[in-house]
């Protein structure tokens, strides 16, 4: 027999959706045991009452929530009353579309413990109403999300709210999401050994009004940042940034050494002191910063060392770069325009770093 399937679905002021969604989900499963679980947050148009009234007809649960807000709360609300094995998320503005349930399911049954359903991978895509602006917020948001969160490297879009896992896989797991992207804490939190994609077109919104708004982007990020404190990626940063102080120190302490006391020339001791910070620097990343995500022998650690002095020589590029224009082209004084570089020169050698060398 195939497992049981509890599809949740939070909800607030969707009533004019809840029919015709609740229709195309039975339609969808046909032959298949299902139940839907709306988690709803106390709307005020009467969505809990028309959804309980379907009860009758089709495998319906209905939870109204007077005290909490907020959509990927609700879906840890509908976790704890799931009696299926798998269990969907989706929301209830027929953006996602229930037919695509059943090729989630064949993932699934197919092995994957986690199938996301996809708007960026080939046969995907996104509203063609969607501007310009909305595109690069998107994009940004899964950039975010890859650079701050290694766990969601698996798969190109870790913002999708249409997903499906085994419940197993969160089982035993704290999950305390902010905001929308309920996805990002099932990814990072839960223990998935095989994680899927599968495309899907997103739907321009059927009816009701549209949640996202510029407090949920805000949520958004206090939420990646909680999940990277709880993660340990917030100390990774500080760890970076630590060994970049100690390169500072390497490279001066060198540059005063080999001028003052070895009598070389001073570009000659700069040239040796960059060298060398960018070796120390390497070292104790390696070692310290990135340790979990390093692969043994002498093979890998070179080709490390080589991407991670790229990246360096490249920012270090960035900095003079920075420097001069800042300095010659707006006026702005040498110490300050040197601060920006540097700077700007520190978050471009974490990225790399991280998205590359420790990737």
């Amino acid at each position: 027999m195939p497992e049981m399937l509890s599809v949740i679905i939070p909800t607030y002021n969707e009533k004019t959706n809840i029919t015709p969604l609740v229709e195309r989900i039975h339609d969808a499963l046909r032959g298949r045991d299902y139940e839907i679980i709306f988690v709803d947050d106390n709307s005020r148009d009467g969505t809990a009452e028309l959804a309980s009234s379907l009860a009758g007809k089709y495998p319906v649960k209905v939870y109204v929530r007077r005290d909490e807000r907020g959509l990927a709360s609700a879906v840890v609300h509908g976790l704890q009353h799931a009696s299926g094995n798998i269990v969907a998320v989706m929301d209830a503005d027929l953006q996602h579309p229930p037919e695509e349930l059943p090729a989630l399911l064949k993932e699934i049954d197919g092995g994957a413990d986690i199938v996301v359903a996809s708007r960026y991978v080939k046969g995907g895509a996104c509203p063609s109403e969607w501007g310009m602006v909305r595109r690069i917020i998107s994009k940004g948001a899964i950039f975010l999300a890859h650079l701050a969160l290694p766990q969601t490297r698996r798969i190109s879009d870790p913002m999708s709210g249409f997903f499906m896992f085994r419940k197993d896989v969160v089982a035993g797991a704290t999950l305390k999401p902010t905001g929308y992207k309920i996805l990002l804490e099932v990814l990072v939190e839960g223990k998935a050994a095989k994680v899927a994609e599968a495309p899907y077109v997103f739907c321009t919104r059927a009816g009701g009004e549209s949640k996202l708004s510029s407090k949920e982007q805000i949520n958004y990020l206090k939420h990646l940042l909680s999940l990277m404190r709880r993660k340990g990626e917030l100390l990774r940063i500080l760890k970076f940034c630590l060994v970049g102080g100690s390169g500072i120190v390497v490279n001066e302490g060198l540059l005063w050494l080999l001028t003052e006391r070895a009598g070389l020339y001073y570009l000659h001791s700069s040239a040796i002191g960059i060298e060398t910070s960018i070796i120390t620097n390497f070292i104790l990343n390696d070692f310290l910063t990135f340790r979990d995500r390093r692969t043994e022998g002498a093979g890998p650690f070179l080709r490390r060392l080589a991407k991670f002095n790229t990246v360096s020589l490249a920012a270090l590029g960035v900095n003079l770069g920075v420097l001069w224009l800042l300095t010659e082209v707006f006026g702005m004084y040498y110490l300050i325009s040197n601060l920006c570089g540097i700077i700007v020169a520190f978050v471009l050698n974490y990225i790399l770093n991280s998205l590359w060398t420790w990737k």
